[in-house]
């Protein structure tokens, strides 16, 4: 009998963990057609970090963006800017579990390596070449995937993956990301690290990256710039 009771158990574990394995892989599906973001409680419904809109008070401005075909600022230490189009800049994409930015370059520009905790993206080279590239967990031994990408050329960040962009040529050059997420989050790995407020202690940097502490006190002292 407890034989029996055991062996339910883990077909339930099983069946729970695969199920879950299936929610978890991107944004939650909407139940209704649509849920345009709005900022106040007044006739909303709580979804997804967003009160939903009034279906009856939708129109078509609410599924409307303009200004991506405007350049973004490269005039930053990185010499690159990132153009999100969010729930926020976009209310109609609250729940639909997606998002689109425009990625600007200068010559030798660098979107710094960074990671989206809760996206894949998928980037369209438009004009230029960049480098790219992204690096694997632990688990597959820090495997670095690079290309070089032409106008033209699709390439693939998996989720939570770090990856990074740099124009490598002489010229400006610019891209589209898309995002199976409303809102992919970003973490630009030399902010988090050595700008993050308070500072991380001293005792775990030296220890993790093998440098003495004036190594540290150095970095944790520069301007991370955020291009975003």
């Amino acid at each position: 009998m407890v034989k029996m009771e055991l062996h339910q158990l883990l077909a339930i574990v099983a069946i729970l963990a695969m199920s879950s394995s299936f929610v978890i892989a991107s944004d939650p599906s909407p139940l209704q057609d649509f849920c345009v973001a709005v900022n106040n409680s007044v006739d909303g419904l709580f979804v997804n970090g967003k009160f939903c809109k009034n279906p009856n008070m939708v129109n078509a401005d609410d599924f409307l963006f303009r200004g991506l075909q405007n350049p973004g600022n490269t005039s930053n230490p990185l010499g690159s800017e990132v153009t999100r189009i969010t729930e926020v800049q976009l209310p109609g994409l609250n729940t639909l579990g997606i998002s689109i930015a425009r990625i600007d370059f200068a010559p030798y520009g660098l979107n710094a390596p960074h990671t989206h905790p809760r996206a894949t993206e998928i980037i369209l080279v438009l004009e230029g070449t960049l480098y790219a590239g992204f690096v694997a967990s632990n688990q597959n031994n820090n495997t670095f995937f690079t290309k070089v990408l032409s106008k033209g050329d699709v390439f693939v960040f998996p989720q939570g993956m770090i990856h990074f962009e740099l124009n490598v040529g002489k010229t400006d050059a610019l891209a589209f990301s898309s995002f199976n997420s409303q809102n992919p989050g970003v973490i630009t790995i030399a902010n988090a690290v050595f700008g993050s407020k308070p500072p991380i202690s001293l005792d775990v940097l030296t220890k993790a990256f093998q440098v003495d502490k004036d190594v540290i006190q150095y970095l944790q002292a520069q301007f991370w710039y955020d291009n975003d």
